[in-house]
């Protein structure tokens, strides 16, 4: 985990899709998250503690290296995986709001479009070589600020908050947790198969809290 310390930033945009603006401050406490999303070795440890069910698809091979991020969970699987790891360690893991992901992936940089700057993604090194047939191993490109690893590629990750396109016209300025109700629950980050494979640090994504796509993973946030 990365202690994630407190702070204030400028949340949104006002230059992308309407859904990321209006662009607004931000207190976030200070937290702990993932160095890296949550991986199929650690993930099979919950399966095989708990029973319970392992994503479909997990046994393909394009999927199944121990260091590649689970994927094809829904939100009700990460949910459930952070809960049994609260309980093993009795520490309050859970998932990250979107605020405190949004804190974490800018990693310290203000008014930035990417966790590094500004600079397109396809000037990252090595990009036209990844994701040619799955998500990336964890931990393989370097870090941002903060110090987490692909806070914004490689797989969509889930967020605890329910999803509203126009909740930041009314978001509260301290530790915001998204709308009370729902039908969609938000998640953020570009993803492997997505035509957007490294996503800008204020575009949200959304779907619905069942679905399961073999884009889309988690990594977990301690509450301290």
């Amino acid at each position: 985990m990365v202690v994630v310390p407190a702070g204030e930033f400028v949340m949104g945009s006002d230059e992308g899709p309407e859904n990321e603006g209006p662009a607004h401050r931000v207190w976030v406490d200070a937290f702990g998250l993932g160095r890296c999303a949550v991986t199929n070795e650690l993930y099979r440890i919950f399966v095989g503690e708990t029973g319970h069910p392992a994503p479909p698809g997990w046994e393909e091979a394009r999927f199944n290296h121990p260091e590649q991020p689970v994927t094809g969970v829904n939100w009700f699987d990460a949910a459930a995986y952070c809960a049994w790891l609260a309980g093993v360690t009795g520490r309050l893991y859970r998932l990250p709001t979107e605020a405190e992901w949004e804190r974490a992936a800018r990693g310290g940089l203000e008014g930035q479009r990417y966790s590094w700057g500004n600079e397109p993604p396809e000037a990252q090194p090595g990009y036209a070589g990844l994701w040619q047939t799955g998500p990336e191993r964890v931990g393989r490109r370097g870090p941002n600020g903060f110090g987490l690893y692909e806070i914004s590629e490689n797989i969509h990750e889930w967020c605890a908050d329910w999803y509203d396109a126009r909740y930041y016209a009314s978001s509260p300025g301290c530790n915001p947790s998204g709308p009370t109700a729902g039908e969609r629950r938000a998640s953020r980050g570009g993803s492997w198969r997505h035509q957007i494979k490294i996503a800008r640090v204020a575009a949200r994504s959304s779907i619905p809290p069942a679905f399961r796509y073999a884009d889309y993973g988690f990594r977990c946030a301690l509450s301290l």
